[in-house]
């Protein structure tokens, strides 16, 4: 599905992305982490054709994302940012009817089966009771839900979020992750999320990959990328992992300092 070969991006005299190399496959869950400031961002919006890199190579299905045209490029990709700016009161249903543009095209109205799919779509965000509230006045977390909403509305191929969790209470953080691998048996949908989340990264990802200063530390499977020395490297923090209770994947627990200054330190423990 994504191809990405030795990205390099600046902003200005700021090197957000230094030789940067991943592959996507279709039907995957991939997790893109790191600390702050570490060209996450940058890295999803050169996935979606939002910034071009200065150098290197991006491809969706083998093609050049810059060979797409926008509205094909929109059919088949949807990007959810971390904030989504709106200052106007469309009511929540508006805004996930916006999500159906690229197939009902400019000068065209929606018709029911675009509105039937809209509202399955915030049914299964946990968002229809809000259909005609303004979305001005939701909560960051209610919003965050709206457009995740449009964004399954378009029906796409290729999913690509940015911290989609950070505004959401854990119940809804887990019910976000859950529908989201449903969509990927259902569908057969491609997820590429950027998440701070590291143990959420571990219970849901197929593969993750792991950036400090826009450059790749390391990717691979949760429980290769998520160890103490690697996150330690990454972070600059002390880290505890183990295996979690729930399965075969890595539980990570940053250590607060007191704990490291106690008799038998966290080091010492692991």
């Amino acid at each position: 599905m994504v191809s990405l070969e030795q990205l390099v991006f600046s902003y200005g005299p700021i090197r957000a992305l230094d030789g940067v190399s991943m592959v996507v496959g279709e039907g995957e869950f991939f997790v893109v982490a790191g600390p702050n400031g570490s060209g996450k961002s940058t890295l999803l919006k050169i996935l979606c054709g939002l910034e071009r890199p200065q150098s290197g190579r991006a491809e969706l299905l083998g093609r050049p994302v810059s060979a797409y045209r926008r509205k094909e490029r929109s059919q088949l990709v949807a990007y959810l940012p971390q904030t989504v700016p709106l200052d106007f009161p469309f009511s929540a249903l508006e805004v996930v009817l916006m999500g159906r543009h690229p197939h009902v095209g400019l000068l065209h109205m929606e018709d029911r089966d675009d509105v039937d799919k809209a509202l399955e779509a915030m049914a299964r965000t946990d968002v229809a009771h809000l259909k005609d509230r303004p979305v001005t006045a939701l909560s960051g977390g209610e919003r965050q839900r709206v457009f995740l909403a449009q964004a399954l509305c378009r029906e796409p191929r290729l999913l690509v979020l940015d911290e989609p969790t950070a505004a959401l209470d854990p119940a809804h953080q887990v019910r976000l992750m859950d529908l989201l691998e449903d969509l990927r048996h259902e569908r057969g949908l491609t997820v590429v999320m950027v998440s701070h989340d590291i143990n959420l990264a571990a219970m849901y990802g197929d593969r993750v990959l792991l950036l400090k200063h826009g450059r790749v530390v390391c990717q691979g499977p949760p429980e290769e990328v998520f160890t103490f020395q690697t996150l330690e490297e990454t972070y600059g923090c002390v880290v505890l992992v183990d295996k979690s209770p729930l399965g075969c994947f890595p539980r990570v627990t940053p250590v607060p300092k007191r704990y490291l200054q106690k008799e038998g330190t966290a080091k010492e423990n692991r």
